[in-house]
């Protein structure tokens, strides 16, 4: 809400220049951006996302944080240094974001407004109205943490293997009612992989003093029975889910027993058990869950690129 009544002021009021007041309008869709040193780069691609969205233009968000990652001397917007995320933009940077966001408002594609494209390592000039190479055929991943340490190593790891264009890296505690909102522009999703704490309360004293001594006791301890985190995991679920979408949680070997009674138990979730994976030691620790009808509340024609 603050970032949006921050975008509000500014598009209303523009207060101290030329010491009176101005009013920012759409009109015809001719966008004016905030007053400079108002918006971050984050706030930046939110308001550019959303004048996309309004506008029907296809990948909204990819589309913005492309731009501004370019504007900013990046390729993409999660290879940007984090103080970068919250600086705040030049007068100069808005209008060259502004620019090329207007010609995205016009459907030009996002690699002949960059005038670049990387390909399969390379990087390559684009320019119209020369094909643009397009890998459809890759996944993309979104992986969600709660934990600082956990996103800053992950951040770390997509830059030293050259993931930043396949992954997008997301601070988020799922147990957090409505955190689904947070995750819905990404939707549908085929896959959710999840590794939850899933360690009963009363075992965390037992574990091995390299894991206890050592490991975030947060990313361990599931609460009384390790089901703590993992109902919460099968509860957001079917709100990111395509239909026969499919969940793989890792869990302790008491869990299938329990997260099936738990499934049955909520009906209204759509999810069922499908199949239970052993580890190499013979334990059942890998549990596949499916996804069947319509997610909830949530029509499969409303979700973003759908």
């Amino acid at each position: 809400m603050e970032l949006w009544g921050r975008m509000l002021r500014a598009l209303v009021s523009g207060l101290g220049r030329r010491g009176g007041t101005q009013v920012w309008a759409f009109s015809s869709w001719q966008t004016h951006l905030p007053l400079a040193g108002l918006l971050s780069a984050t706030e930046v691609v939110s308001y550019w996302t959303a004048v996309f969205e309004k506008r029907g233009i296809p990948e909204a968000r990819d589309s913005s944080e492309y731009i501004v990652a370019h504007v900013l001397g990046a390729k993409t917007f999660q290879s940007l240094r984090p103080v970068l995320w919250t600086q705040p933009l030049t007068p100069w940077q808005l209008q060259h974001v502004k620019e090329l966001s207007s010609r995205r408002l016009r459907r030009m594609p996002v690699q002949y407004i960059l005038g670049e494209w990387d390909f399969q390592g390379l990087n390559l000039k684009m320019v119209p109205p020369v094909f643009i190479p397009r890998p459809e055929t890759e996944s993309r991943v979104i992986a969600v943490d709660k934990g600082e340490a956990a996103i800053c190593l992950t951040h770390e790891n997509a830059q030293r293997l050259q993931l930043q264009d396949r992954i997008r890296i997301i601070p988020l505690d799922v147990t957090l009612e409505g955190s689904w909102a947070h995750l819905l522009p990404w939707g549908p999703m085929d896959l959710v992989v999840s590794n939850p704490p899933y360690v009963f309360h009363q075992d965390m004293e037992q574990l091995a003093p390299e894991i206890r001594s050592y490991e975030d006791p947060a990313a361990l301890d599931g609460g009384e029975e390790g089901m703590d985190v993992i109902t919460h995991v099968l509860a957001l679920a079917p709100w990111l889910l395509k239909d026969s979408g499919s969940i793989f949680l890792e869990v302790d070997p008491r869990h299938p027993e329990l997260v099936g009674s738990w499934l049955q138990s909520r009906p209204d979730l759509s999810l069922h058990l499908v199949a239970v994976r052993r580890d190499f030691c013979g334990r059942p620790r890998f549990l596949h869950i499916r996804r069947s009808g319509l997610q909830p509340g949530c029509p499969t024609d409303t979700w973003p690129g759908h």
